[in-house]
């Protein structure tokens, strides 16, 4: 199965069209948006709202057990 519908390809084409002739603009503030990354967000959000087919978004990566490990040293010694 694909990851993608052809529908949310479309609507994140159609983000960076807009992107491009200046006319896209971002959900709030309704600046203009510069960013490619942030044209296809736009998109694929759009295309989740309309229903096409679009795999969840990823969650915030967790800290490894090492780099955890240096930080509380670190914190551990500066409070001495």
């Amino acid at each position: 199965m694909a990851r993608y519908s052809k529908s949310s390809g479309r609507k994140v084409k159609q983000a960076m069209q807009e992107r491009k002739r200046g006319t896209l603009r971002s959900g709030r503030s309704g600046k203009k948006v510069t960013s490619r990354k942030q044209a296809v967000a736009i998109g694929l959000s759009e295309a989740r709202r309309s229903g096409a087919h679009v795999p969840r978004k990823k969650a915030a990566k967790k800290k490894s057990a090492s780099r955890r490990r240096a930080t509380s040293a670190k914190r551990s010694r500066s409070r001495t």
